[in-house]
């Protein structure tokens, strides 16, 4: 993905055509998203959808490294959409189910250490193959990667439960703690601030792929252009930063609230942003794009793992599948409005100042969103003779406070 504009950049795509297929992807992604997480809250084992990514990526892959039009980068487009949408949900939601003893925040620092790690060593083989003029040679590279992980499911499947909506029934919630939600709608009114700076995040995160590579390509009103070779260079070294930042950070935050991490990570967010708008305005600007990367990396590592755990806190547990489909529709959405959005403006202003500003001021404007988020149910589960018990995070105590001191331990049956 993040080389992408580059290897179209370089046979005269326009960066409207490479946002819009970028968009594309991810408009079929969202439908995708929705039935692979309705699956898995009636059942279906986490392994399959997987399966199903790996066969689409590779036929995908295959067809973007031999792509030289429109309609053959489009097409390749749609098929990683579709793997995208199958994937995410149900690799998010065995994360829990895999942890055993292990927090499921700390689960999600590592899960996320090990996604920063394979991005990181992917770009590294792109800005290779950049200096050796053979870029296109990531869809190979991918390709095999996937063949791997398809034969690594075949031999170990992921941990799997019983359907989260037959649990209600069968575990009733023990004297003291808060109720679980017996309509359908509530549930998803404490998971809406998390999905609204969910989706600034990620906005962020489709721009750094889709419209960073290009800005530096194209330069700024007074900053140089770089190469493409300098250009993947960059990038490579930011996901090296959020490769080295990915653990020790993940880890930090998981002993502290998901609020404390998501606004640590908006904060982060907003000055790399501002430093990279700065930066088209000076003729040595590189070096502040080099300085945005290090809050930028560390942001990114504050947020994946913190976002997702955000979700199974504030979600009941026979909706996670759904809710982890709506999380990852947040990257979506992202990824359809921020490359269209980010290619029009780069075409009309020939820079990316304004869309860095505006970008920095979005984080800043739904920091407040942060003030209504709070533990409501166990972040972890236990297995017993086939019964996958939640353990609810809120409880109420003898002077009628509430409080969520037991949030992330496993309670035995």
């Amino acid at each position: 993905m993040f080389m992408t504009p580059l290897i179209f950049h370089a046979i005269d795509f326009s960066a409207r055509e490479v946002g819009s297929g970028l968009a594309v992807s991810a408009l079929i992604g969202t439908v995708v998203r929705l039935l692979s997480g309705a699956l898995l809250d009636r059942g279906i084992r986490c392994s399959w959808p997987v399966r199903g990514t790996t066969l689409l990526a590779i036929a995908a892959d295959l067809i973007l490294l031999q792509a030289d039009n429109y309609n053959s980068y489009l097409l390749g487009q749609l098929l990683l959409g579709c793997a995208a949408g199958l994937y995410w949900p149900a690799i998010e939601l065995a994360v829990p189910l895999s942890c055993g003893n292990l927090p499921s925040s700390r689960g999600y620092a590592l899960v996320r250490s090990a996604d920063a790690l394979g991005i990181g060593i992917g770009t590294l083989i792109g800005t290779v193959a950049a200096s050796l003029g053979v870029l296109r040679t990531v869809y190979s590279v991918e390709a095999v990667c996937m063949g791997a992980v398809l034969v690594l499911i075949s031999l170990v499947p992921l941990q799997d439960g019983p359907p989260y909506r037959n649990l209600s029934a069968n575990s009733p919630a023990p004297f003291g703690q808060r109720p679980r939600p017996t309509t359908r709608l509530p549930w998803l009114l404490p998971l809406l601030p998390v999905l609204l700076i969910s989706v600034v995040a990620t906005g962020i995160l489709a721009l750094q792929q889709s419209a960073l590579p290009l800005d530096l390509l194209r330069g700024g009103l007074v900053r140089p252009a770089l190469s493409e070779s300098h250009s993947s260079a960059l990038i490579s070294l930011q996901l090296t930063l959020l490769v080295s930042l990915q653990w020790p950070v993940g880890r930090w935050l998981a002993e502290r609230s998901v609020g404390f991490g998501l606004g640590l990570s908006l904060g982060g967010f907003s000055l790399g942003c501002i430093l990279i708008a700065l930066s088209s305005l000076f003729e040595n600007g590189t070096m502040l794009v080099l300085a945005a990367l290090l809050p930028m990396a560390f942001a990114q590592a504050a947020f994946l793992p913190t976002a997702t755990e955000a979700v199974i806190e504030e979600t009941p547990p026979e909706h996670r599948g759904l809710a982890m489909a709506l999380f990852s529709q947040c990257f979506a959405i992202s990824a359809i409005v921020a490359p269209l959005a980010g290619g029009a403006l780069l075409d009309l202003q020939n820079n990316g100042l304004l869309l860095w500003l505006l970008m920095g001021g979005a984080c800043l404007v739904v920091l407040p969103a942060l003030r209504s988020l709070q533990p409501r149910y166990g972040a972890t589960t236990t297995h017993n003779a086939g019964v996958l018990q939640d353990e609810p995070a809120a409880v109420v105590r003898a002077d009628g406070s509430v409080g969520s001191a037991e949030t992330r331990r496993m309670t035995p049956h």
